[in-house]
């Protein structure tokens, strides 16, 4: 049995690997950055992730994860976004609380208890956040999207994920009305700096910032 830093590692570690699709690996300080750790306390737990064939780590090199470590992570996450559903739709948690509560829950280990909550949600394929629920056999959904980043004039969109899922972004984005699924116009890209001028389902026409859009994922 993983401890739960081991579980967390291998998180991060798929995570990751989905940042940089092209070239699913990380290097020890991009991963003690992410996890918040000095990069000599990531390097020990590597050391232990190899031992137990989980990654394939050289010193000052790439680490990847194994097949199995791989499949470790996989179901780490579903238990992660299952949890996050199930806080979201049932207890009404907000979609900026979620996720330091699945991350307490995220370490159960009964399969039988996560394949029951999976059912009992019928079968959701992504969190509050759009991000994708990994399935049983793990598989993970897809869906076709860009960054409102990459939208020209004139071009519409929903919302179908959010890049950044900090709380304070979380928190502006429901001051704006904007969740999953909200309908945005752009009208404008500005030139000078970036930014854009939207339309928020039928609101009146407010500006966003570059930041602002390269951090939310919408389908054209």
């Amino acid at each position: 049995m993983l401890s739960y830093t081991e579980e967390n590692y291998l998180k991060a570690l798929l995570k990751l690997s989905f940042q940089n699709e092209d070239k699913p690996e990380a290097g020890t300080n991009e991963m003690a950055a992410y996890l918040g750790v000095k990069p000599a306390t990531a390097t020990d737990m590597l050391k232990k992730l190899k031992e137990k064939e989980l990654v394939t780590y050289k010193k000052y090199g790439k680490i990847l994860l194994t097949e199995t470590g791989k499949q470790s992570g996989i179901a780490i996450l579903r238990k992660h976004r299952l949890w996050e559903t199930f806080l979201y739709e049932k207890l009404d948690f907000s979609w900026d609380e979620v996720h330091e509560v699945a991350e307490q829950l995220e370490h159960i280990q009964s399969a039988k208890l996560v394949n029951k909550l999976e059912e009992f949600l019928n079968f959701p394929e992504f969190d509050p956040h759009g991000d994708p629920i990994p399935k049983a056999n793990g598989e993970i959904p897809t869906i076709d999207k860009v960054l409102l980043s990459a939208l020209k004039a004139d071009e519409s969109c929903r919302v179908v994920a959010v890049k950044d899922t900090s709380t304070v972004f979380l928190q502006y984005l429901e001051k704006l009305s904007i969740t999953i699924g909200t309908a945005i116009k752009v009208l404008e890209r500005i030139d000078f700096d970036g930014s854009l001028s939207i339309q928020i389902a039928d609101e009146e026409p407010r500006n966003v910032s570059m930041k602002f859009a390269e951090s939310l994922f919408v389908k054209r």
